[in-house]
């Protein structure tokens, strides 16, 4: 067939069913976008390729579907770099578009070039650059594929002088690879190991979500009368309303998952690579179980074993694992004390939603007294649990979440739990500031009819902010942020309490009383509101977040300009 390479590579974009393109314009680009509405194809004009690329991990992690990111060659690209990072360690599959210099010209350091093959190597599962223009459907369909194959970005790169060319190009038809279910011997003897097991716990990651698997991970749950526990930063990978689901491990999460998987002889890792930071410690709990026997589940045979001793791998999709774990299973499994595990789930799920009700404020770490200063000089202002308990108890069940990196969002571990898979959106562990707003712009974009809620610190919110030019822009759709102004760099501020006696560097956001400042508050809410079409910024102190939430949730944004920002008055906890 012939064509335009641009024709060719936007029918190959189509043949994937690829819809919406995040980034900022540029010349190397233009002879596609030029082609974008025609093809329906949704180019979304962000404020700044950073933004853009977390948009884009939004949107692919909420609808399942696979987005592209694509910026100008150069400066334009070299903004990717974190969000690429970031989809990688999220296991987001997208297309990274990266037009290059002219052929003619590359390697004599001329305008906007830059080696961008090396600058992704680390952060892509596969990259690969177009040789000659008859191969850009060759080339961009095996990108596409090692993407979804992967779960992970794949990059390809464009020289900018392969545009506008008329060659003749056989269409790709594609690979489909069905994934496995893993090795015969390893499933055998899993299913021997949990057949046999006398406390069984269930410990789901990122991997169950992608694929699919929620539900088979509940079937295998309920035969083996097995608690579940959530990956750090994976709270949607489970049904927080089942009488098995006890929470998060991780920093900051559940008290009631933690004394679980602590009493477990046989821990199935279903779909996780057991990042370090996963298991860590927390309020004084070294909850990972020495003697029990560890099953790891994961796509990637390189990560299995690589943070814990596994008795067995298996290396295959944690859906179809399961389901042939299921099947293996023998009669008798999970039938030793059943009835007391039962019992035991639900006291110690109890008990820890008891404890957590209670929590109003973060203890202070052993010789440092931060916190409890920090209440009495500001005792109006609610603490980051307050607030966390009252946006729960408000927040619709259907809402997706993001959240970003900082105390005040990782505090908030312990409180959110969904119905379905696909809900919530965190940094990951390549742990970037400024997540929190831009992705749930994505996962809006994906997801425009149901409600999204994003949350960030007043530092991490800082990063992002220049996208509030964007979406207040055309036909970008309404999303609700939640900032939680503590007035500082927390994270950073209760290391420096415990390493460095307080002498705060760099920690401090306004300083001195922004807020006593009313005609700085004014100047802000007016460039909010006429710049970006924005309800402005509503401070609330107490129970006022309850309330105001409450009544823009019920009215479910469709009376709402583009963005509505709640900024919790905080005290300066960490």
């Amino acid at each position: 067939m012939r064509m335009t390479t641009e024709e060719a590579f936007v029918k190959t974009l189509q043949m994937h069913g690829i819809k919406n393109a995040f980034g900022i314009i540029g010349s190397a680009m233009m002879p596609i976008s030029d082609l974008f509405p025609a093809a329906g194809i949704k180019f979304w004009d962000c404020a700044h390729e950073c933004n853009a690329g977390m948009m884009a991990d939004g949107y692919t992690r909420t609808t399942g579907k696979m987005s592209m990111m694509i910026a100008q060659n150069g400066p334009g690209i070299t903004n990717f770099v974190t969000p690429v990072k970031t989809a990688y360690w999220n296991h987001t599959p997208l297309l990274l578009v990266t037009p290059q210099a002219a052929n003619k010209t590359i390697g004599q350091g001329g305008f906007q070039e830059v080696e961008q093959m090396a600058m992704f190597k680390d952060s892509v599962c596969y990259q690969e650059e177009v040789r000659d223009a008859t191969r850009i459907c060759e080339v961009l369909n095996r990108v596409i594929e090692k993407a979804l194959h992967c779960s992970a970005p794949a990059q390809i790169n464009i020289p900018r002088d392969f545009w506008t060319q008329v060659v003749e190009f056989p269409l790709p038809t594609g690979v489909k690879l069905e994934r496995s279910a893993g090795g015969r011997a390893s499933t055998k003897k899993a299913a021997e190991l949990l057949s046999q097991a006398k406390f069984p716990v269930i410990l789901n990651g990122a991997g169950v979500i992608l694929a699919n698997a929620v539900e088979t991970s509940v079937k295998l749950a309920e035969r083996l009368a097995a608690p579940v526990c959530c990956n750090y930063q994976h709270n949607d990978a489970f049904p927080g309303d089942h009488p098995l689901h006890v929470g998060p491990l991780g920093y900051n999460g559940s008290k009631a998952a933690m004394e679980m998987i602590s009493k477990a002889d046989v821990v199935l890792a279903l779909g996780t690579r057991l990042n370090p930071f996963s298991t860590l410690p927390c309020y004084g709990i070294e909850y990972w179980p020495k003697d029990a026997k560890l099953i790891q589940v994961d796509i990637n045979g390189d990560r299995i074993g690589l943070t814990k001793p596994v008795d067995v791998g298996i290396q295959g999709d944690a859906g179809s694992s399961t389901e042939e774990l299921l099947e293996q299973l023998s009669a008798e499994a999970g039938s030793i004390g059943r009835a007391e595990r039962e019992k035991l789930v639900k006291e110690k799920k109890t008990a820890w939603a008891q404890e957590l009700e209670s929590m109003d404020h973060e203890l202070d770490d052993e010789g440092t007294t931060w916190n409890q200063r920090a209440r009495a000089a500001t005792p109006e202002r609610m603490s980051p649990r307050q607030a966390w308990r009252a946006i729960m108890r408000v927040m619709p069940k259907d809402a997706i979440m993001s959240s970003d990196i900082g105390n005040n969002c990782a505090i908030g571990n312990a409180y959110p739990s969904f119905q379905s898979p696909r809900k919530y959106l965190s940094p990951g562990l390549f742990g970037p500031c400024g997540y929190g707003f831009p992705s749930i712009l994505g996962a809006k974009v994906g997801n425009p009819s149901v409600p999204v809620v994003g949350f960030a610190g007043d530092g991490a919110f800082g990063i992002s902010i220049n996208e509030i030019t964007a979406c207040g822009r055309g036909d970008w759709p309404p999303v609700t942020m939640i900032v939680f102004r503590n007035f500082q760099w927390g994270a950073e501020k209760r290391n420096t309490t415990l390493w460095y006696d307080d002498n705060f560097v760099g920690t401090e956001l306004n300083k001195g009383g922004f807020f006593k400042n009313n005609k700085v508050h004014q100047t802000l809410r007016s460039v909010f509101q006429t710049s970006s079409s924005l309800l402005g910024m509503t401070y609330l102190f107490g129970r006022a977040i309850e309330t105001l939430l409450f009544e823009r949730f019920r009215r479910r944004q469709e009376e709402m300009s583009t963005m509505s920002d709640a900024s919790c008055h905080i005290g300066p906890k960490f």
